[in-house]
This record gives C-alpha cells, sequence and structure tokens, in this order.
C-alpha cells in the first residue's frame, strides 16, 4: 500500500546569523553616512543659509537618484520583489507624504544644526527613537517585545550620560536655546520618519524610495526659491554635492534595511548616529569628544546588541 506524502513544512526558514545581521549593518552604515551629510550640510548651511542648502541637496539628489531608478526599471525583476516596477498612485501619494515630513525634520535639525554642536544636536534628537517605537505599534501593529523596551532604555540610559556630559557646556544665549527647541521639534517629525520609513520600504524598492523622496521635498523646498534662494559660491557647492551623494546613499542603505527588519529591531540602531557625530564634529568643527560620550556610546552599544539578537523578521508584501 502507497503511503500518502508527508505535508511539506510551509514555515519559512530561520535567517541565518549572517542573514539577521545584514539589515542591521546596513541602516548602521546608513546612519553614519547621513551623518557625513549632517557634517557637509553644517558647512553649507553655515556659509549660505539652511534653505539654499537644503534645497540644492534636494534637487541634486533627485539627480543623483534617477539613474538608479531607471536602471531598476530596465534590470531583471528579482522572483522575491512583491511590488511593481513603476510606482502606483499610493505609493506616489506615501512618498509625497514622507517627503513632507523628513523636509518640516530636515529645516528645523539643519536649523538648529548652526547653532550647537554635531553631538548635542543628536543627543537631543534622540528622543525620537523612543516615540517611534510606540508609533511602529499604534500605526503598523508590531508587538513591542520586552527586548525592545530594555534595547531603548539603555539607549536612554546613554544618551543622558553622554547629554550630561556635553549639554552642561553650552551656553544660554537665545540661539543656543533657539537651536535646542528646533532639533526637538525636528525628533517629533524624524520619529513620524522612521514608522514611515518601515512602511514604505515595504511597498517599493530603495530606488524608487530615494527618486521619489528627493524629488517631492525638492517641489515642497522650492515654493518660496523666488524670495529666500541664494546662489552659492564656489566651495559651498562641493559641500552641497557631497551632501546630496552621501543623503542619496543613505536613503538606499535604511530603505534596503527597513525592509527586511522591523522598527523595533532597528530603532536601537538609531543610537550610534550620536558616536557618528562626536566623530564627525571633531575632526571637522574640532568639537571635543568627553569621557562621558564614550561611556554613553558604550551603553547605546549595548542597547543595540540586546535589542537586535535574532529578531530580524522576513519582508512583508
Amino acid at each position: 500500500m502507497t503511503q500518502p506524502a508527508p505535508a511539506s513544512d510551509t514555515t519559512p526558514p530561520a535567517p541565518s546569523a549572517l542573514q539577521a545581521a545584514l539589515p542591521v549593518l546596513a541602516v548602521v552604515a546608513g546612519i553614519g553616512t547621513f551623518s557625513a551629510m549632517d557634517a557637509a550640510m553644517k558647512g553649507a548651511s553655515i556659509a549660505l543659509g539652511v534653505y539654499t542648502a537644503l534645497l540644492l541637496r534636494n534637487a541634486l539628489g533627485t539627480l543623483f537618484a534617477l539613474p538608479i531608478w531607471l536602471a531598476t526599471l530596465r534590470g531583471p525583476r528579482p522572483e522575491s520583489t512583491a511590488f511593481s516596477r513603476r510606482p502606483t498612485l499610493a505609493r506616489l501619494r506615501l512618498h509625497a507624504f514622507r517627503a513632507g515630513v523628513t523636509t518640516c525634520m530636515a529645516a528645523l535639525f539643519f536649523y538648529g544644526l548652526v547653532r550647537i554642536p554635531m553631538a548635542e544636536a543628536i543627543a537631543i534628537s534622540f528622543i525620537s527613537p523612543i516615540i517611534a517605537l510606540f508609533l511602529a505599534a499604534l500605526l503598523l501593529g508590531e508587538v513591542i517585545r520586552p527586548q525592545a523596551i530594555l534595547a531603548s532604555l539603555l539607549g536612554i540610559a546613554g544618551v543622558i550620560v553622554i547629554g550630561g556630559g556635553r549639554l552642561g557646556a553650552l551656553d544660554t544665549s537665545p540661539e543656543t536655546l533657539k537651536g535646542i527647541a528646533a532639533v526637538l521639534c525636528s525628533a517629533v517629525f524624524y520619529a513620524f520618519n522612521l514608522v514611515l520609513q518601515r512602511k514604505q520600504a515595504l511597498l517599493a524598492g530603495p530606488g524608487e524610495i530615494t527618486l521619489f523622496q528627493n524629488l517631492f521635498s525638492t517641489l515642497l523646498v522650492a515654493l518660496p526659491a523666488p524670495w529666500l534662494f541664494l546662489l552659492p559660491t564656489g566651495p559651498v557647492w562641493g559641500l552641497i554635492a557631497a551632501g546630496a551623494m552621501l543623503a542619496t546613499l543613505a536613503h538606499l542603505l535604511l530603505s534596503w534595511g527597513y525592509a527586511r527588519a522591523e522598527t523595533q529591531v532597528l530603532v536601537p540602531v538609531e543610537y550610534t548616529g550620536f558616536a557618528w557625530a562626536a566623530l564627525l564634529g571633531w575632526l571637522f568643527f574640532g568639537e571635543n569628544v568627553a569621557l562621558a560620550t564614550v561611556a554613553g556610546t558604550f551603553l547605546i552599544l549595548v542597547g543595540c546588541w540586546v535589542g537586535t539578537r535574532n529578531k530580524v523578521s522576513q519582508p512583508t508584501p
């Protein structure tokens, strides 16, 4: 008598250690690239003003991203890709909405960045990953795991240690206070951006996200151009071009990573941005790195390790 064939196991295999680490490494690299972009944009904003620097960065970013997106249209379509190559109307609306959020976020952040050191600005902005952790539960239906809460608490502790050592040295001039307020407001927009980034990455490819993110941001920022635009000089063009290239690369890395891991997995990794900012601020602007920065960064890295162990989900259509 013929035995019935055993039922096939449809449970997807668990990701290997390397597969689990790749999205995290991509996001770490993306955050580091964004921090380098912040350094370039800080220099451009000091020389030219926040508005013109932001407008030209977005416009150049659109030009850099266009051939990348066109290449994805012509190339072979991977079998694992669950979305169409050409953007649907729903995807375009999502791109436009996130572009509005990131435009407000970037304008406020760069306004604050020219008034306070990079490390302090990043430390203040770290309230946003905590907001994003719970927004992901509210908007994306993610279940917050104890590891994610512990990782966030360790990240907050690290920021408190760093902030206590760094912010105490700041003056309380009106410009400094305006810079701190601007970064705090930017952090709220950044929290929404983190959640939208995950949702966007599940619906579109990195090339499409990068192109339309820059395009819609350019269109929004360009509205008051007749009154606010200033023509930059040669050296400032180099800073803006570098900022645009770095932002394009960062968008690609982050889109790839957020398509392969939950928001709560990657939120603790956002805290590595402080280490990048402290290093770049010291290299390019002479901003000293205190012992508290080293201690706080250690706590942040421990939080990242706790929050990302074996917690990478498979891409979801």
